[in-house]
């Protein structure tokens, strides 16, 4: 019982889910550190607030926190892009360069003398 539980754990597929777990929560925290200390005061000075997560629309005494929202497309854009040019780009560009180029070889000799035929009989047909 205790040896099928160790071969699940130590298959390759367990062991690779849980690295990618443990770096995907690493790189969302550089993620959200990128989008909170470096762009989203950047973005606000240039739309000359001081942060947009104190934005708020007010209505009949209800304040919708709309800044939230703005910091978090921003991180999710961040994301999105970091992931696509930093391991889906770099992943098909190493796929491509090992993926093997099937050339089919040209038709043998008897492939020839058919098609050679073929074409006879369709000149006589015309």
């Amino acid at each position: 019982m205790l040896t099928g539980f160790r071969d699940f754990l130590m298959r390759g597929n367990v062991v690779d889910l849980a690295v990618g777990i443990v770096i995907g929560a690493a790189f969302g925290t550089v993620v959200n550190a990128l989008v909170k200390d470096v762009l989203t005061p950047l973005i606000a000075a240039i739309f000359k607030a001081p942060d947009f997560s104190k934005l708020v629309l007010t209505i009949n005494g209800s304040g919708i926190m709309y800044g939230d929202f703005i910091n978090a497309i921003i991180a999710f854009v961040i994301a999105a892009a970091s992931v696509y040019f930093f391991v889906v780009m770099p992943m098909n560009k190493l796929m491509a360069r090992f993926k093997k180029v099937d050339i089919l070889p040209g038709p043998t000799a008897d492939q020839k003398l058919l098609m050679e035929i073929r074409d006879a009989l369709l000149k006589r047909s015309v």
